[in-house]
């Protein structure tokens, strides 16, 4: 699949850092417009330096974007999230990753909410973002809502992220367990998202990386259709490019009540 990105300018680096370790990644994605929406506001991007300077400190970025708003205005959220956050994360002048890309979710929030006061058709849109960034040996993920990212690690799937969702707040806080949680009215309601005027806490998750570890960032259309079990299954079993087309197949099949996205991204670690 071919790179759907544009070239980004990059800031000069400041103090340079030593590239170590050079991943070597298979990458796929589909999206769909599922089977009630109009239009699809799920955003998918990725985007791989070809600079082994950019690559020693800024690595691989994958990013899913999961748009709300009336009147095409999620589309518009997600669209602009995904280039912004790109492009400051970039830019960033600080060395750590996790640094940089908490900074870029904050900006994409502010252009996102600006944009959005600023046009009264595209007043309180917003999107979650689920940002994978893969630097040497280091996993990184920033997220926002209610979009996902699993890992595969030698057979057994781990979700990472925890939906910034008012179940998952519910839940942790001890008010309900997750079978009573999961039936309430605010079910669907996401607690964090980029636009809007809600002060904005991306959470962050950071590990090692492996030779072999394959992930999976997804918007809620999969999940809300597709068990754990079942995405272990379709990871296990087939590669990225065909294991994206039955998770979202499968979700489709289900009901495809909203826009379904999945990408997957395989990785090998090679000594620079």
């Amino acid at each position: 699949m071919d790179e759907i990105t544009a070239p980004y300018a990059v800031a000069e680096l400041h103090e340079p850092v030593p590239l170590r370790v050079r991943i070597n990644s298979q990458v796929a994605a589909k999206t769909d417009l599922g089977r009630v929406r109009e239009n699809n506001e799920d955003k998918f991007e990725f985007y791989i330096p070809t600079s082994d300077e950019v690559l020693a400190r800024r690595g691989h970025i994958y990013l899913v974007c999961d748009g709300m708003g009336g009147h095409n205005a999620g589309q518009i959220a997600s669209e602009l999230a995904t280039k912004t956050f790109i492009e400051v994360y970039l830019n960033h002048p600080a060395t750590d990753p996790g640094t940089a890309g908490i900074a870029a979710a904050h900006a994409a929030h502010r252009f996102v909410t600006d944009v959005g006061r600023a046009v009264a058709q595209r007043r309180g849109m917003g999107t979650t973002l689920t940002a994978l960034l893969l630097v040497q040996d280091r996993m990184v993920v920033v997220q926002v809502g209610d979009s996902r990212a699993y890992r595969l690690r030698n057979g057994v799937l781990e979700q990472i992220t925890t939906d910034q969702t008012w179940v998952e707040d519910v839940i942790a806080k001890g008010v309900m367990d997750r079978e009573a949680a999961e039936q309430h009215q605010f079910r669907h309601v996401i607690l964090q998202a980029i636009g809007g005027d809600n002060d904005l806490s991306p959470d962050l998750y950071e590990d090692e990386l492996q030779s072999g570890d394959t992930f999976l960032i997804c918007s809620d259309g999969l999940t809300n259709h597709l068990s754990n079990p079942q995405i272990h299954e379709m990871m296990t079993e087939a590669g990225p490019s065909e294991s994206c087309w039955q998770m979202v197949n499968a979700a489709l099949a289900d009901g495809g009540s909203d826009n379904c996205t999945a990408m997957v991204v395989k990785v090998e670690l090679v000594n620079a």
